[in-house]
């Protein structure tokens, strides 16, 4: 009896110890990149149900926190540009990303159409991004200087420096990515 009972406790136990170590090496591969919208920030992120036929810049407007960025976009007069190109990428910076520049550096910026234009088209990737072009991607901008991301899973970054929060966002003519910081091009 004692015999059965411990032949039993090890067969049980078998399986039980090949199945955690299964889940482990699971685990441990990599993630896959996110195939619909993604990130922490999504949570709340529109007043729309969906932008996907919007143009990129009435797509940006239905998100409160990209506010400051589209009030960017039409004092550097950029709105018809943007709308006008067809399967583009736009990494947009939140309001808090603008939070995160000093006063005199904002003010500085939106008083300069010009700089104000090189940087916002610094955002901008003349092809649609896919989640799984992210995690070792390298793109030229609309500005003509490249920008990199990297990552995995639903964890991505801008330039080494900014976290996408949300991303994979559709509109009509563009891919949308919020990211959490302002991107300056390099000069």
């Amino acid at each position: 009896m004692r015999t059965a009972r411990a032949t039993g406790a090890v067969l049980v136990t078998i399986p039980l110890v090949l199945g955690g170590l299964a889940s482990q090496s699971h685990a441990q591969a990599p993630s896959p990149s996110p195939s619909g919208t993604f990130g922490s920030g999504c949570s709340g992120l529109s007043q729309k149900a969906s932008t996907a036929k919007d143009k990129v810049v009435e797509a940006a407007a239905a998100h409160p926190q990209l506010s400051q960025l589209v009030s960017a976009a039409v004092r550097a007069k950029l709105g018809s540009t943007l709308d006008g190109k067809p399967g583009i990428t736009l990494f947009a910076p939140n309001n808090q990303a603008f939070q995160k520049i000093t006063v005199s550096q904002l003010s500085s910026l939106l008083s300069n159409e010009g700089q104000l234009k090189k940087v916002l088209t610094y955002h901008v990737v003349d092809q649609q991004i896919t989640p799984n072009q992210l995690p070792k991607g390298s793109f030229k901008t609309v500005e003509g200087s490249k920008l990199t991301t990297s990552g995995s899973g639903s964890n991505f970054k801008v330039n080494g420096k900014a976290n996408i929060v949300c991303g994979n966002i559709k509109a009509a003519n563009a891919t949308i990515y919020v990211i959490d910081a302002v991107l300056q091009p390099p000069s």
